[in-house]
């Protein structure tokens, strides 16, 4: 027992400077996002890279990566008390199809226009999935059950800076699109959720034009939000026949697992309102705390120095995404 505890409290000193620093940058980061109402994502990170000089010291690596792990997957697993099986149906069976299509058909871009501009296979695949599924989370998700290399975090840092960037010039334009395009209230909620990559984003565009557009909206985005498990369950799927996954890696990560058993046990009914809502904001701190981390870890140079294909890459599979929902939308009328 007494080694037990010891070897805790070794545990804890070793892991507090890191943690202890992605946790103030996180804090000041949500104080940031509630003030100016922007995103606490993008906040944590740009913070978190501003203070890559303590990142390099070796104290802090050991909290840093375990922010940028453990509390990762705890945030992303704690997203199942968000959804319900009763958002499928509420979506329609003929919407989730097409959510499923659109999400594959925006991963396999990402992959072949990765290919295409000479860049890393899995920077294609962070981007497609985070373009695909829902912004940040997606991508930090995804960049945890790949395969460790140099470079990765840079890659993770450039998607979610890039994606949370579209998604905001997207919530300014896309319903002007719709009214362009002819939608109604529904139908242009439906583009909006199939489209704007972060939720609070998708809410706001979607309510901007009128409560109906925002409540389809926000259905069409949790169901894309819940895609994320089956993609990252393909993604292991790959790896492990690839041989690419950690030697006893399981087929699907725990925090996946958790994620599904959440997910069913509040499509129960049984889970209060107001336990929704704790485990809402603690998935939402968790996440700003693993990115606050993620920041740390990353140089401002090293993402700069990618270049021009990169943001080609990003733009593109975003307006492929867009027309690819539009498509349907018009045939479907």
């Amino acid at each position: 027992m007494n080694l037990s505890l010891s070897g805790g409290r070794d545990a804890a000193r070793t892991l507090f400077p890191g943690v202890a620093v992605a946790l103030l940058v996180g804090m000041s980061a949500a104080f940031l996002g509630g003030h100016y109402k922007g995103s606490m994502l993008l906040f944590a990170l740009l913070l978190g890279m501003s203070l890559n000089f303590l990142g390099e010291d070796v104290r802090m690596r050991p909290g840093l990566q375990f922010c940028a792990g453990t509390v990762l997957r705890t945030g992303v697993a704690l997203l199942g008390l968000r959804l319900t099986l009763a958002n499928v149906g509420d979506a329609g069976w003929q919407t989730v199809l097409a959510l499923m299509a659109g999400v594959a058909a925006t991963v396999l871009a990402g992959l072949v226009l990765a290919r295409a501009l000479r860049l890393e296979r899995s920077l294609g695949l962070l981007v497609g999935g985070a373009t695909a599924i829902c912004g940040a989370s997606a991508a930090l998700a995804i960049a945890s059950i790949l395969p460790h290399r140099d470079g990765l975090e840079r890659d993770t840092t450039l998607t979610v800076v890039g994606v949370t960037a579209l998604s905001t010039v997207a919530m300014l334009f896309y319903p002007a699109l719709t009214r362009w395009l002819g939608f109604d209230s529904a139908t242009a909620g439906l583009f909006i959720g199939m489209t704007i990559h972060d939720v609070a984003q998708v809410v706001g565009a979607g309510y901007t034009l009128s409560p109906a557009a925002g409540d389809a909206a926000t259905v069409t985005k949790l169901m894309r939000v819940a895609l994320l498990m089956p993609l990252l369950l393909c993604i292991a799927l790959v790896l492990r026949g690839r041989a690419a996954a950690p030697s006893g890696a399981p087929m699907l990560p725990g925090f996946a697992v958790v994620f599904a058993v959440l997910l069913l046990v509040n499509s129960t009914g049984v889970v209060p309102p107001s336990m929704q809502a704790l485990a809402t904001q603690a998935s939402q701190m968790c996440l700003v705390v693993a990115i606050a981390a993620v920041g740390l870890k990353t140089s401002l140079r090293e993402v700069v120095s990618l270049g021009w294909r990169p943001v080609l890459l990003l733009v593109s599979v975003t307006l492929w995404l867009a027309a690819i929902a539009a498509s349907y939308l018009l045939l479907a009328r």
